[in-house]
């Protein structure tokens, strides 16, 4: 948007800009917010959000343990499942689905021409059919475990960021900026630092939020810097306290509203979700508060949620947490929290308005949150 126009903006009133863009089809809505950031805040405006346009397809995206096609379960009832969202992806034999965040998606592939020991990503976007890919990695044998996270919001910046944590016999993390063009390396990652990739993430405000093993979050900021060849700080932050119980059996959910971090977890009951929004962040205050309750008891029409397993043959009785149903997701600002039902084996969201439980499909593999991104990828940097 050129200066001319950015000041035509400035003048019009927020009750104006809201009424303008509010005749706009949802993919053009999107765009605009990524254009001119000062009205992607719109969305996070209770008054406002209800007048903007909604989203037409969010989702859950999963991989079957055959490493098959990568298909998309949506979560509005009008719209079925969709079938081969990344099927403009170019054609490898083994495409592994890794991680999404904010509408783009990260996978990992090789074909037979792959040489042993050479790891390589793409990153895609479903919904312009967008695709590119990473530079190669060289990581080892692929008996190395590795968790790869991706990094993006178009509010915040146009560029995508991933980190591959390699849990080997030499901890390292790797990590690339679509800003720039080779993977920075940091050598003398602390091995300490452990989590696995199941573990909750949230990229907000340009850091990115990782839970880690000790009930703590790993906080990166200073991504930006990674255009420049500087690797970005990073520092950690406590939990909840009154999380801990609970959090060493399963893991809670990371959400954004309003700018702000939200998390989620059972209680020691099961029979309701607190959750916690971690209050003036920007002043280092760091004190988590509680939210909300949401009633679970009522939205399964039951008490019993949890048991327990024993811890041996001279452990406790009551040693193992375990609860019916698992968090999987997240959504304030669209009063929604989707779970896996462990129990009946079933994916089901749960209404924050209206306390109902829907079914979303059968299955519980491990699911992403997705929500189309209609801003096109940043241009590819040469290589130097």
């Amino acid at each position: 948007m050129d200066l001319r126009k950015e000041v035509t903006a400035a003048k019009l009133t927020d009750d104006l800009v809201v009424d303008i863009l509010s005749r706009l089809t949802y993919k053009d809505f999107c765009r605009c917010k990524c254009a001119y950031k000062a009205w992607s805040a719109f969305s996070s405006d209770p008054d406002y959000r209800k007048k903007l346009p909604k989203k037409v397809t969010t989702g859950l995206l999963y991989q079957a343990r055959d490493k098959s096609a990568i298909p998309l379960v949506s979560l509005s009832r009008d719209d079925g499942e969709i079938d081969g969202i990344l099927a403009d992806v170019p054609h490898y034999e083994h495409l592994e689905f890794l991680d999404c965040c904010n509408g783009l998606v990260l996978c990992k592939y090789k074909s037979s021409y792959t040489s042993p020991g050479i790891c390589r990503f793409v990153v895609c976007n479903p919904a312009t059919r967008e695709w590119r890919v990473l530079p190669d990695t060289f990581v080892g044998t692929d008996s190395y475990r590795h968790t790869t996270i991706l990094a993006f919001d178009p509010s915040w910046s146009p560029h995508f960021y991933v980190f591959n944590f390699s849990h080997s016999l030499v901890d390292k993390l790797e990590m690339f900026s679509s800003g720039g063009s080779t993977w920075l390396v940091d050598d003398k990652w602390d091995p300490e630092i452990t989590f696995s990739w199941r573990k909750p993430q949230l990229f907000l405000n340009g850091m990115l939020c990782v839970q880690i093993d000790g009930q703590q979050v790993l906080v990166f900021e200073g991504l930006e810097t990674m255009s420049y060849d500087i690797l970005p700080y990073h520092y950690t932050i406590d939990l909840p306290f009154d999380s801990s119980p609970v959090n060493s059996f399963t893991d809670g959910c990371f959400d954004k509203s309003s700018g702000i971090l939200h998390y989620a977890l059972p209680d020691r009951s099961g029979r309701s979700i607190i959750v916690w929004t971690l209050d003036d962040y920007a002043h280092c205050l760091l004190h988590w508060t509680v939210k909300c309750h949401l009633n679970m008891e009522d939205a399964f029409g039951r008490k019993d949620l949890v048991y327990y397993d024993n811890g041996g043959i001279s452990g406790a009785s009551d040693w193992f947490w375990n609860c019916d149903y698992r968090i999987l997701a997240l959504d304030l600002e669209r009063e929604l929290v989707v779970l896996s039902d462990n129990k009946t084996m079933k994916l089901i969201s749960y209404n924050i308005s209206t306390g109902e439980l829907n079914e979303i499909r059968d299955g519980i593999e491990e699911h992403r949150y997705y929500v189309p991104c209609y801003s096109e990828l940043p241009a590819q940097e040469p290589s130097v």
